[in-house]
């Protein structure tokens, strides 16, 4: 049985361990706030914008747009989002699982690369064959350092270009989606070819007027709507890692207080045994001497 020293010991590091998750969890739930916010307010544009590219597609030859041509899959690109942190749960793991699924499995016939976008898939990937390296965009080091449209237009530009040069026949996006502060639904979204749904869902989603005229919208529509969808992908990857970690510091918090009750049960204990047979030793030497 432990010392009532090492009991107290170990009480004293479990209070300074609850401490600290209960500050995490804090800090959290501050930082989830803001995140919520941002995705919540982009996610239905982001999402209408999408279904409007869908049908317009339908409607145009792939001679007038590129990121429609859908060709013979060799080359596969996977993004995978993660977080820069741990002490999250199962966040980044279920990323990770998924993306060597695709890898090792779904595309294990073709050559795959994998475009790590935070440091904790990033570890995973380095040095791997799959890992893909883009020297020439900074913001991919670390995107979450300085969260914005224009450096996740930057990536996602680039990942088009390769797309149109036939450098990758297909764009899949890897994610975490935010639904609530403790759920998160691990999503696999298409990019690239864009894929069409009105012939399935709306058969009137061909009769669109074009203003000014169809080059104007695949110039300008098109390429902006796949750039807010990496930017959707990372804000709802951004919000569900917060949410992550403050649900898993939140039950880090609650372990660590039912720790301290069941030690400081235990020393109780150990201190009143240890007290009664002080007594029991004085009672005895009372009892020797009387005799």
């Amino acid at each position: 049985m432990p010392s009532l020293k090492e009991i107290r010991n170990r009480i004293t590091s479990v209070g300074s361990t609850m401490q600290i998750t209960s500050a995490m969890k804090m800090v959290s739930a501050a930082k989830l706030k803001r995140a919520q916010d941002a995705i919540t307010q982009m996610r239905p544009y982001a999402e209408k914008l999408q279904e409007i590219l869908g049908n317009l597609s339908a409607t145009l030859d792939l001679s007038e747009n590129a990121y429609s041509e859908s060709r013979e899959v060799k080359n596969v690109l996977v993004i995978g989002i993660t977080s820069n942190r741990g002490l999250c749960g199962g966040f980044n793991n279920n990323i990770i699982k998924r993306v060597n699924y695709l890898v090792n499995q779904e595309y294990k016939d073709t050559n795959v690369h994998v475009l790590c976008l935070g440091k904790k898939i990033k570890d995973v990937y380095k040095r791997t064959d799959a890992y893909y390296i883009n020297d020439q965009i900074a913001p991919v080091e670390d995107i979450f350092g300085d969260l914005r449209f224009d450096n996740v237009a930057l990536i996602a530009g680039d990942i088009m270009d390769r797309f149109r040069s036939r450098e990758f026949d297909k764009v899949v996006i890897v994610y975490n989606k935010f639904v609530n502060a403790a759920t998160q639904e691990v999503i696999t979204e298409q990019m690239l070819p864009i894929v069409s749904k009105a012939g399935e869902e709306n058969a009137s989603a061909g009769d669109y007027i074009f203003e000014p005229n169809k080059e104007d919208i695949v110039k300008e529509l098109i390429p902006k709507s796949l750039k807010i969808q990496l930017f959707k992908g990372i804000l709802d990857s951004h919000a569900s890692e917060h949410g992550a970690r403050m649900t898993a510091m939140h039950k880090a918090t609650d372990n660590a207080k039912e720790l301290q009750r069941t030690l400081k049960l235990s020393y109780n204990k150990a201190r009143q045994a240890a007290i009664t047979n002080e007594i029991l030793e004085i009672v005895g030497g009372a009892e020797a001497l009387n005799n």
